[in-house]
Order: C-alpha cells, then sequence, then structure tokens
C-alpha cells in the first residue's frame, strides 16, 4: 500500500525555471560557460543533465561552485517563486489523507522552506531533504533505509530526466510531470511509471494505487 509520496521541488512544485535561467545567465559570465536563450532552452528540455552541461560548456570542476552560487541567488530572490497553479490544492488533500509527504530535491533546504512558508505550506510535508544534482537517488535510499520503508509503499514525483532515473534505481515507482523543465517526449523516453500534464491528475493516480 502506497504510503509514502515525494516531490521534487524546481519545476514539479515550484515553478523556478524562468528565474533559474535568469540567474544561470548573469553566473555565465562570471564561470565562462554560454548562456541560454528561452528557445535554446526548449530544446534543451529534450536532452538529459549530461547533455545540457556539454552544451553549455560549463567545467565539471567548475559545477559545485556554480551550483552553490545558484542557490544562494535563488535564496535573494525567492520571493518571486510560485508554485505552479493547483499544486496547492493537491498537496492539502493528500495531506488530508494522512499520506507522508517529503520534498528531495538538489536545491537548498532553506530555500524550499523559505518558498514553502511564503506559500502557506510550510507545515504540509514531513521532510525535506537535499542532495547533490547528481546524486538523488543516494538521497531516497538513504531515507528509506533509515526509515525502513519499502520501496512499494514510496512514490516519487518529478520532472526530469534524471528524476526519472533516480527513482529507478532505488526501486521505487516514479510519476513525470510534464509541466516542468524536461519535454513530454523526454520524460515519456524514459518509462515512468506515469506521466501526467495536469496537478488533479495525481489524485487520480493515487486513488487507484489505495
Amino acid at each position: 500500500m502506497l504510503k509514502v509520496i515525494i516531490f521534487d521541488f524546481d519545476g514539479t512544485l515550484a515553478d523556478t525555471i524562468d528565474l533559474l535561467l535568469s540567474i544561470t545567465n548573469r553566473l555565465s559570465v562570471e564561470f565562462g560557460f554560454k548562456s541560454v536563450t528561452k528557445e535554446e532552452l526548449a530544446k534543451l528540455s529534450n536532452l538529459n543533465s549530461w547533455q545540457i552541461l556539454n552544451y553549455s560548456g560549463i567545467s565539471v570542476f567548475k559545477l559545485p561552485l556554480v551550483i552553490r552560487k545558484l542557490k544562494a541567488n535563488l535564496r535573494k530572490e525567492i520571493y518571486q517563486i510560485q508554485l505552479f497553479p493547483g499544486i496547492t490544492e493537491v498537496l492539502l488533500e493528500l495531506k488530508n489523507r494522512n499520506f507522508i509527504l517529503g520534498i528531495i530535491t538538489s536545491n537548498s533546504r532553506e530555500n524550499v522552506l523559505e518558498s514553502l512558508k511564503k506559500n502557506g505550506l510550510e507545515g504540509c510535508f514531513d521532510f525535506i531533504d537535499s542532495g547533490t544534482t547528481f546524486g538523488k537517488h543516494k538521497v531516497i535510499y538513504r531515507w528509506l533505509k533509515r526509515h525502513e520503508f519499502h520501496p512499494e509503499q514510496v512514490v516519487y514525483v518529478g520532472d526530469e530526466v534524471r528524476d526519472i532515473e533516480a527513482a529507478k534505481r532505488t526501486g521505487i515507482k516514479v510519476i513525470a510531470v510534464s509541466w516542468g523543465f524536461n519535454s513530454q517526449s523526454a520524460l515519456a523516453a524514459h518509462y515512468p511509471d506515469f506521466l501526467i500534464e495536469h496537478p488533479q491528475e495525481l489524485i487520480g493516480i493515487i486513488d487507484k494505487w489505495e
């Protein structure tokens, strides 16, 4: 029986794509990698994370520092972040059904908490864990082991190919959402258990599981 629903944050719950693009382009000047237009971003939505890194020319050695600066800049502009329409209602309904709700994200825990507080959802989640951009599966695995949940009791909800890959590596089911970063076709090519276009569809999937 499904007991735990874990969400990604950026692109799944929070509409941060335009803000992240703006900050990344500012950092491109400092770190010497390629800036990206909105038109190019649409093309990048069909690629995985490693392909995007190759396209941008970001040095793997500089990447940790770029990510730290990205999170720090995001914290300064956290007031701009809005949740996707319909997300709040879905989260509150799932909470009322007594599911354990969590967030595992590559964003910082502080940024997520501040955004949830701004949107009146600070008490909605039972846990928030932060991991590295390419190490989300390790965070999921540690959480499962620490709390002794069987993979069949847990589902992950995310908007990127790497979310699908992380969930599959830990043996949990994954629901991909098409309103975030990666395109619907890119997500479908990695065979998530479900692929949805609107937040309310999540309730229908959960109803089938219960």
